[in-house]
């Protein structure tokens, strides 16, 4: 079986726990600014290394006078924010293990969270979130030590306790104390306990430990200095619930890279210009809106041919950059033309001092990554899971390949089995589920199985090719992966998500779900709410020429015969997760009547 590794870079020797990497951030740089925190009027402050170390501290007291003991499970449930980060580190230093929530969740799946991980005591962002997580504790018998909510008093009304209470009972535990509770866990010891159903299945409690956050800390630190660094900053819109968003928070704390928050991601690109970050990480789905709403502008101005040209001589230019040895595009008189029109433009969208971005959470379209290199902001695509801490393969900067998540991080070992199912091992892989009935399957000779299907190219870069639970076997026996036929559909700006349908049948037929945003930018009818057929010609026909172009990538017998239009909630946690996939299982049932028509 293929496999590659990669040498561990910066064992984690010398680090008790998680919380040692702010400890000694602070003792380095106090007064470098580690933050920068929204004041309500439009502008932002700083806060430095020392003052966020303090926060923590003191309400990590708070939490300790509360009760919680070393060992404790803490639910946070709230939109990214400072206040987030706060109480993830002050849960640490108390030695409690942290429960992330999507603020998203459902009633029941909150239930189910704290009832699993015996959840003590929950921080709810507003008072709707901090009443979710009380109402889920009623109902459950759990959080003995109640719901607190992130906002102050003035915000909160109906008796709910708030963080500043906790605050209030920080003097009741002496440094002493909290220094011996802030050692209490070891490497080996869990750090968080993050629920995951991804696609398909039951949500399952991936635990992680503190030796995980801090290998792949220190590592992808090591491996990416030149993209995180203390001179640099970002901003984080992703849910902090997510692995990746925790992960690359502590390695910009770790590092000094000034880290932003925003917890209204459609308010990313009117901050952009101010905040002026060096480096995001983003969903693809971010990166084809920015191309699409730029065309749109150039087919109001009447430019659209010119756009076309000067999408293709960036993505030309990109390709260059890969073949080249610097890493660098040829001059041209085409391309200093496109600079003028439209690339230098973009740039500025993006607050004009971006030097890489990340994009992660599902498969980017390579002809989008060589696109953005070529106007000057090269794309950084990785791979992972919430059970392998994050990332696991990544592409460095320098040595980019679009279309492809790279090779192994460090202290990381990538498999491929007969099957083409992607296997983990490494510092990040994690060591089970809470409920060990879930390893059965999820381990086999000490590698993670992933579920991915991928192959190596001849460099010996990862290239993702779809989901082991989507293969469609047909009526005839005919195994199809449906990932890239439905890679190249959902390339189109006015489609959300394909999903290929089609086993145990003569022929293959798909869902389409269109995107609410550009059918509207594009003068459509509203296309959100309740799951149903849309039966508009104008849009079939447009996206008529996505499914043909499509088809002529595939093989006869794996190409998409019929499809219908649809319209569905994309704001609906039960069919979409937090990183915008598609829960294909749940669409299915829901659109089973839309899915029989397609075989009338």
């Amino acid at each position: 079986m293929p496999q590659i590794h990669t040498p561990l870079l910066a064992p984690a020797d010398g680090y008790r726990n998680v919380t040692d990497l702010l400890v000694r951030r602070a003792e380095r740089a106090p007064d470098h600014a580690a933050f920068d925190v929204p004041v309500g009027d439009g502008s932002w402050r700083q806060v430095s290394t020392a003052q966020f170390l303090a926060d923590v501290r003191r309400l990590a007291k708070g939490f300790v006078a509360a009760g919680v003991a070393a060992g404790d499970s803490l639910a946070i449930l709230a939109s990214t924010r400072y206040e987030w980060a706060v109480a993830d580190l002050a849960a640490w230093f108390a030695g409690a293990v942290v429960v992330p929530v999507y603020e998203t969740s459902a009633p029941v799946q909150v239930a189910g969270i704290v009832r699993d991980a015996d959840v003590v005591l929950g921080v709810g962002g507003t008072e709707a979130q901090t009443r979710l997580l009380a109402d889920a504790f009623a109902e459950t018998g759990t959080g003995r030590l109640g719901a607190y909510a992130m906002d102050p008093r003035d915000r909160v009304t109906g008796g709910i306790p708030v963080l500043d209470d906790l605050r209030a009972r920080a003097d009741e535990v002496t440094d002493a104390d909290l220094e011996e509770r802030r050692s209490a866990a070891d490497r080996d010891a869990p750090a968080t306990i993050v629920y995951t159903s991804g696609t398909t299945g039951e949500p399952k409690g991936a635990v992680l430990t503190h030796e995980n956050f801090l290998g792949q800390v220190l590592n992808i630190a090591a491996a990416y200095g030149e993209v995180v660094h203390e001179r640099g900053n970002t901003i984080i819109f992703l849910p902090l619930a997510h692995v990746l968003a925790r992960g690359l928070q502590l390695i910009c704390l770790a590092n000094g890279m000034r880290i932003a928050h925003l917890s209204e991601p459609s308010t990313v690109v009117e901050t952009l210009p101010v905040l002026r970050p060096t480096f995001l990480v983003v969903v693809p789905r971010v990166l084809e809106r920015i191309q699409a709403a730029a065309a749109q502008k150039a087919d109001a101005a009447h430019l659209t041919r010119v756009w076309r040209a000067a999408v293709a001589t960036a993505v030309s230019s990109g390709r260059a950059a890969e073949r080249s040895a610097d890493g660098r595009a040829p001059a041209s008189v085409r391309r200093r033309l496109f600079e003028a029109l439209f690339y230098r433009r973009l740039r500025a969208v993006m607050g004009g001092r971006v030097d890489y971005i990340l994009s992660g959470g599902a498969r980017l379209d390579p002809e989008v990554s060589l696109f953005f290199r070529g106007i000057g902001v090269p794309v950084i695509e990785g791979y992972g899971l919430t059970e392998t801490t994050a990332p696991l393969t990544g592409n460095l900067p320098g040595d980019i390949r679009a279309g492809t998540v790279g090779r192994p991080l460090p202290g990381s070992t990538v498999r491929i089995d007969e099957d083409g199912e992607i296997l983990a091992k490494g510092i990040g892989v994690f060591r089970g589920y809470r409920d060990p009935a879930h390893d059965a399957d999820a381990f086999i000779d000490g590698f993670f199985r992933t579920g991915d299907l991928g192959r190596f190219d001849a460099d010996g870069r990862l290239v993702i090719e779809g989901r082991a639970k989507d293969v469609i076997v047909t009526s005839t026996g005919k195994t199809v992966v449906p990932a890239p036929w439905e890679f190249a559909v959902e390339a189109d700006p006015l489609v959300s998500h394909a999903v290929m349908v089609g086993e145990g049948r003569s022929y293959l037929s798909a869902l389409i779900l269109l995107d609410p945003e550009e059918v509207a930018a594009r003068g459509g009818a509203p296309v959100g709410g309740a799951l149903r057929e849309v039966a508009d010609a104008d849009l079939r026909a447009r996206i008529q020429r996505s499914i043909d172009a499509a088809n002529a990538r595939v093989a006869r017998s794996e190409q998409v015969r019929r499809f219908v239009l649809v319209a569905a909630d994309l704001a609906d946690t039960t069919i979409v997760t937090p990183t915008l996939k598609i829960k294909r299982r749940i669409l299915l049932e829901r659109g089973s009547d839309v899915v029989a028509a397609l075989y009338r």
